[in-house]
């Protein structure tokens, strides 16, 4: 259909009249405004049900580069307040939207509506015009009894049809700039809302009354979870928390949650961040709707600086030279969404630059490496986390029924792999073939309910894939950037089943509701688990009929595959996978089909050599979708030891990647000159207390390194800083410092005592990082204007970084003694603790062993670790007498020891007994640790079965028959004896 006059509708002449009830306004708006360049309306009264019809129709069309004219009245107060705060997102957009103002005094009773459609040259090619009685409401566009006359602009253009369309169009004008119209704003809607009379029906003087009844608009009400996460919230504020994390799966309304606590807060200024466009929009239309606040956005086409909320996009107000815009209390609230992107340096500046009263991160990922850095960014403070899982169990979300199924038609380790992804044009050119498509077509047909959703790789893809299910017979349409047909129409096609499967690229990731999808074909690799999850998120949202939601994943011969499983599985190593496959920890209704040949693919993956530290990191940019900050990398790999014995800096390591993000490459190598500082000084450096980390932070945000501070001020900021964790404050500081004033003297000189004389005092080895001077901190090296923001921003990852380890170690720590209910340790989140102390029912005593998290005893290769971490854990029950001195945990990695009557499981958990030289014993026929150490130091472990050969050499055997049997050498030492597997 390529003009108005092509409607389904039209009859042979130029005049139509539609009726209403059977044949209703609305589809026929829809459809002219989808491909209208301009659209002319005016109406006496808008409510928020008829604006919600129309809204993204022509939000699309506005971004298409239609314009929009529409005047509407205040004429017997009838006009919704709600509907006109949103109809000023689409004057954000570049709607002209106007009010005529009655005064009480004239009627105004126009609703019409005028599409026209342009050539290159302005001329009009086509064109539409209904004019009756429908005013924007949900009743007048859909079922009410209304007439509305349609007359069409018809060639040539001297024809009385076309005349009489040009009359309609130039009354139009003439009403749209009358005397008593004006623009709307945010400042008319208050005043209107201000003298607003809200009565039902309303009589006016000339005998008329209101042909329509004020709609009563329900306020949104939050669901269950979110009053708990309000709750949350509010309690975290209380203790004096200032940042806080909320976790909730896609389609548990995060958006709605963050609305609903800038209500709950009385915030006045508001700042909402993200990184996508679609995000924004959402965001702001839910805000509209809940709040009485004025909207604006802040991006690379607008700068509504002044706006109460305002929308904004993080590539642009990250900017140094935007930030320095806005006072750092600008805001007293800020949300930050999809915050698992915050440890990208755009987000840093952000915050690091802004000082609200409350900054709110949310996040639908529930990934532990995901959180393992933001968490930091949020001060390690979780307020609440509801996963996909716990959405399933509740009823928010739908449960899943995935099919892993073979890619079998394409060779991906053929396929050229950069930066952490495939090649596009190679990709593109072997997804884009009939036998591809031809195979996902057999499997969609095999699994399919009704209405399907496919992710593809490219617009090529997706056309291609839409041409070749329409070729089969079955009804598809592609929809992305490039395509004819929006995306509210392909969405209205689909509910109405008019086609069965939309095939994109990437429009419905982020920032949109599809209730009704529930089919899902993923045809593209994800570039990580976090993509992955919010693919799947678009089809796990309820609507009444839809019982579960079938997602087909084409799984190809590749390492990137794996974030599929990473995520629904919670795993983070292939063998791990294999394992948890067998037995999965799924939500009710649920369920997990793998092909056998995907699963020995990854069966081959888990047999893979151990890798270096720059491997380890590449393979985790891959996994996270950007390169890991160390914070990631400590929480992945249970510790940075390999970055420790090889590279003189977390920065180092960093500069030697090569294909993952030039920039950041770039930066980490300028920063040579401070290695030594960043790795003794702040990565490596002992903390008994949180006070360094406490230190360097205040130094930063006083930008010491260019302008050092004095003792007085550098306290005085660590004050504030430490405020901001007052869990570690609180555990950390005696009561008379916690109750001292930033500027006291009892702080001052408790501050100065540590960490001030740690930092500026030499070190062991003689080095010295700041210097004392004159009541001066400064630091002992110089650094030049053009390092000073890398530098600072390297310093606060690794503060991070100390501050998550240290957290860590404390939680790890948390005692029982005797009968005591034990207590939360500082970063352990309400939720948490209550989860622990059910679990240890309250009232424990536990004899307690070390576990050494970092130590994998390998079933498989050796495997580096070693013990400078130990936590201690419940010693297990039924192991017979147990002593701390000499039994310790420890983790199973690999499969060789997975044989036998008794196999032992790559992540067992493992009891091991130390061999001394008084209670060696004889070791034959018995499963012992192993120790080598490798080139550069570090201690590697093996699990073997010990046999002695008649020449006297010990062979090694596994219990797995693919596994060769080793010949022990002078290189290895037995240290350990093993007891049993741990049941946990």
């Amino acid at each position: 259909m390529n003009s108005f006059n092509e409607h389904r509708q039209l009859q042979s002449n130029t005049q139509q009249l539609i009726t209403g009830d059977n044949d209703p306004l609305l589809p026929n708006l829809i459809y002219a405004i989808n491909n209208a360049t301009e659209i002319e309306i005016t109406v006496s009264f808008i409510q928020p049900s008829g604006l919600d019809l129309l809204f993204d129709p022509l939000n699309e069309a506005l971004q298409s580069g239609a314009s929009i004219k529409l005047l509407t009245s205040d004429y017997l107060d009838i006009t919704h307040p709600k509907a006109l705060r949103k109809l000023m997102l689409l004057v954000d957009r570049g709607a002209d939207v106007r009010i005529y103002q009655t005064g009480n005094q004239q009627s105004f009773h126009m609703k019409s509506y005028i599409f026209v459609k342009t050539n290159k040259n302005s001329e009009i090619t086509s064109g539409c015009a209904f004019i009756g009685s429908s005013n924007i409401s949900k009743s007048a566009l859909t079922k009410g009894h209304e007439w509305n006359f349609r007359h069409d602009y018809m060639q040539p253009k001297t024809s009385q049809a076309a005349l009489q369309f040009i009359s309609i169009r130039n009354a139009f004008e003439c009403i749209f700039n009358h005397e008593s119209v004006i623009n709307l704003s945010h400042e008319w809607i208050d005043s209107y809302i201000a003298r607003r009379k809200t009565q039902q029906l309303v009589a006016v003087s000339n005998g008329d009354t209101a042909e329509h009844v004020i709609e009563q608009v329900d306020l949104k009400a939050p669901r269950a979870a979110q009053i708990e996460a309000l709750q949350a919230l509010a309690a975290t504020r209380q203790k004096g928390f200032r940042r806080g994390l909320v976790v909730l799966a896609t389609g548990m309304g995060k958006t709605w949650l963050s609305a609903f606590d800038v209500k709950q807060f009385k915030a006045k200024r508001v700042l909402f961040v993200a990184h996508r466009e679609e995000i924004l929009l959402q965001a702001q239309r839910t805000y509209a709707e809940l709040l009485p606040l004025s909207t604006g956005f802040y991006n690379g086409k607008q700068r509504e600086k002044n706006a109460e909320c305002l929308f904004a996009s993080i590539q642009t107000i990250g900017r140094s030279n935007h930030l320095k815009q806005f006072a750092p209390k600008a805001f007293d609230y800020i949300v930050v969404d999809e915050f698992h992107h915050a440890s990208a340096r755009v987000y840093r500046q952000l915050l690091n630059y802004f000082e609200p009263q409350f900054l709110l991160g949310l996040t639908a990922t529930p990934e532990r490496t995901d959180q393992a850095d933001i968490l930091g960014l949020c001060d390690n403070n979780l307020v609440f986390e509801r996963n996909l899982t716990q959405g399933i169990d509740e009823k928010t979300l739908v449960p899943f029924h995935y099919y892993g199924i073979w890619d079998e038609n394409v060779n991906y380790q053929a396929i050229p792999w950069r930066n952490g992804r495939f090649d596009p044009a190679a990709l593109e050119n072997k997804f884009a073939t009939q036998k591809r498509a031809q195979h996902a077509l057999i499997q969609w047909q095999r699994y399919k309910q009704k209405r399907t959703l496919g992710f593809c790789i490219s617009t090529k893809h997706a056309d291609y894939m839409a041409d070749a299910f329409n070729k089969s017979g079955v009804k598809a349409l592609a929809v992305h950037s490039q395509s004819k047909v929006r995306r509210n129409d392909a969405l209205q096609q689909l509910e109405q089943h008019h086609v069965e499967v939309l095939f994109t690229v990437d429009l419905f990731n982020e920032g949109t509701d599809l209730p009704s999808i529930d089919t899902i074909l993923m045809l593209r690799p994800s570039d990580s688990k976090i993509l992955f999850l919010q693919q799947l998120g678009r089809g796990l949202r309820t609507i009444e009929g839809k019982t579960h939601l079938v997602v087909l994943d084409f799984i190809g011969n590749h390492h990137s595959f794996l974030n599929k499983p990473y995520a629904l599985l919670h795993e983070t190593n292939p063998s791990g996978i294999v394992k948890k496959l067998k037995k999965p920890n799924l939500a009710e209704g649920c369920f997990i089909n793998i092909d056998l040949k995907v699963t020995n693919f990854w069966q081959q993956l888990a047999k893979a050599q151990r890798t270096t530290a720059l491997e380890d990191v590449s393979q985790l940019a891959e996994t996270l979708g950007h390169l890991p900050t160390l914070s990631e990398f400590y929480f992945e790999y249970g510790n940075i030891n390999k970055v420790n014995s090889i590279y003189s800096s977390w920065f180092e390591l960093i500069a030697k990647t090569h294909d993952i993000d030039a920039q950041a490459q770039k930066d980490a190598a300028e920063l040579a000159p401070f290695y030594e500082f960043l790795n003794k000084g702040i990565q490596t450096t002992n903390m008994t207390k949180c006070f360094k980390a406490i230190f360097l932070k205040a130094y930063v945000a006083l930008n010491g390194f260019a302008n050092p501070p004095t003792v007085a001020d550098l306290a005085a900021m660590s004050s504030k800083e430490l405020a901001r964790f007052p869990n570690l404050k609180q555990r950390d500081l005696p009561i008379k410092e916690q109750q001292a004033e930033a500027y006291s003297q009892t702080w001052q000189s408790y501050w100065r005592k540590n960490p001030v004389r740690a930092y500026t005092n030499k070190n062991k080895d003689g080095t010295q990082w700041f210097t004392l001077e004159n009541d001066t901190v400064k630091a002992t090296f110089e650094v030049p204007k053009d390092k000073l923001e890398l530098l600072n921003n390297a310093v606060l990852e690794l503060v991070e970084f100390c501050l998550a380890k240290y957290s860590q170690r404390l939680k790890s720590n948390t005692p029982v003694v005797g009968e005591e209910k034990v207590q939360p340790s500082d970063n352990v989140s309400e939720l948490e603790f209550r989860h622990l102390d059910d679990s240890l029912h309250e009232k424990v005593t536990a004899l307690k062993i070390p576990y050494f998290p970092n130590i994998k005893i390998a079933c498989g290769h050796f495997k580096t670790g070693d013990e400078n971490d130990m936590e201690l854990m419940n010693a297990p029950l039924g192991a017979g007498k147990i002593d701390p001195e000499v039994h310790f945990l420890a983790r199973a990695s690999g499969d060789s020891m997975n044989g036998g009557k008794h196999p032992i499981l790559d992540g067992d958990l493992l009891l091991l007994e130390l061999i001394t030289p008084e209670k060696a014993g004889s070791l034959r026929g018995q499963i012992v640790a192993i120790e080598r150490d490798d080139v550069g130091g570090e201690g590697q472990y093996l699990l073997r079965k010990v046999n002695k050969l008649p020449n006297g050499k010990y062979e090694l055997i596994a219990l797995n028959p693919d596994y060769k049997v080793m010949i022990a050498d002078e290189s290895m030492r037995t240290f350990a004896r093993f007891k049993q597997v741990v049941q946990e």
